[in-house]
């Protein structure tokens, strides 16, 4: 059997997202910013797709700029509000320890030219408290950013009193909604958020394009120069079948919301609840407070990438956590922000469920998992140490 667990890495693009990618590039190919028939054709498609786009979020279309994903609509909020603020003297930037590297590596960079960043804590739960971001968000803030879901344990943060507490404050908020939009409701008003973040190929569109929404009013400096194309917020020509690509698979994952979201819940919720009978292993996050379609554990005396390979082998397709760090051997930032120590860390498994998923599926997962996990034990020193004394079990 064939199972693919790996929504949250990259969901599989939607049959009417590939539709629509075709024929706009089959018949609207002239370049928006063109003054001719064949452009302003173009164009409008566009303008139609910005409105549609930010209808689904609660903005308005002028407040819309189309990225190429997550990543950069990431690193333009947070570049922007840090050079505003620099100009009056704020050089303080607030975020959780358990954010995407999206978020983290631009921060790293901005430290080296004199900011400073403070790191909250999420406790073992994996979620940010409105009380600790309160007692840091000082006259030297110039801006917060937390995301509304975690993309390795899936925990959905407060961000809308996050938000008010940075509105009282005057600071500007950046949340990074990569993972929660299209699966649970986002709205920017609602939230409360100066800046928000999305990525296509989260919810069944292209790879390589995404939205970030910039509330009317705040700062916005290009990251990209050379054009004035998104009224000067983002240089180069649109991906106009990427666009209307990503529309449409935004529009279906919305209507089919709420049904995804009862099914995911009901294959989460039994996949936690089996894995959960395998001795020393531990779900990481909260478990109601988690995004549908997300079970992250650790299991003690193995090795996760043993695990992924094997897994792999049986059809399974999963994550350690996130994608864009897939490749590296350190164990990862979030499971040691709730407190995992390394060696439990390096033993996380992630899957994260999409609609096509049966329980069919999941039951095969419940079979071949915690015969992967046994196997991985019965030649790993450190579980024969656990079991022979010499180590003290953690989970």
């Amino acid at each position: 059997m064939f199972v693919y667990a790996d929504n949250a890495a990259t969901a599989k693009m939607r049959a009417c997202a590939l539709r629509a990618y075709e024929e706009t590039a089959k018949n609207f190919y002239g370049n928006p910013s063109s003054l001719h028939s064949c452009g302003q054709r173009a164009k409008e498609v566009l303008e139609d797709c910005r409105a549609r786009v930010a209808h689904i979020l609660g903005a308005q279309p002028r407040e819309i700029v189309f990225t190429s994903g997550g990543s950069e609509a990431d690193n333009q909020a947070i570049l922007s509000a840090a050079r505003f603020g620099a100009k009056k003297g704020k050089k303080t930037i607030v975020t959780s320890a358990i954010e995407h590297h999206a978020v983290l590596h631009p921060l790293e960079t901005l430290e080296k030219e004199g900011f400073r960043v403070v790191l909250l804590p999420v406790g073992e739960k994996g979620i940010v408290d409105p009380k600790d971001v309160a007692a840091v968000l000082d006259e030297s803030v110039c801006l917060c950013s937390v995301m509304l879901a975690n993309n390795e344990i899936g925990t959905i943060q407060p961000v809308k009193e996050i938000a008010a507490l940075c509105k009282e404050k005057h600071i500007l908020f950046h949340t990074d909604a990569v993972q929660a939009v299209g699966h649970i409701p986002v709205n920017v008003k609602e939230i409360g958020c100066d800046y928000l973040s999305v990525s296509a190929h989260k919810f069944g569109g292209p790879r390589g394009v995404g939205v970030l929404y910039a509330r009317t009013g705040v700062p916005l400096s290009p990251l990209i120069e050379g054009g004035a194309q998104e009224r000067g917020k983002r240089a180069g020509t649109e991906d106009l079948p990427a666009v209307a690509a990503m529309t449409v698979a935004l529009e279906e994952a919305i209507s089919e919301m709420p049904a995804a979201g009862k099914k995911l819940t009901v294959l989460r919720d039994e996949l936690i609840e089996g894995l959960s009978s395998i001795p020393h292993s531990a779900l990481n996050g909260d478990k109601e407070k988690r995004l549908p379609g997300n079970v992250s554990f650790c299991f003690e005396g193995i090795e996760g990438e043993s695990l992924l390979l094997l897994l792999d082998d049986k059809g399974v397709c999963a994550s350690s956590g996130s994608a864009c760090t897939s490749g590296s051997l350190d164990p990862s930032h979030v499971l040691l922000a709730i407190g995992r120590v390394h060696d439990v860390a390096h033993g996380s498994l992630r899957l994260t469920l999409g609609m096509e998923n049966t329980e069919e599926e999941i039951k095969y997962l419940l079979k071949v998992i915690p015969e992967v996990v046994e196997y991985l034990r019965g030649f790993s020193p450190v579980w024969r140490d656990l079991k022979e004394g010499k180590r003290q079990y953690i989970l």
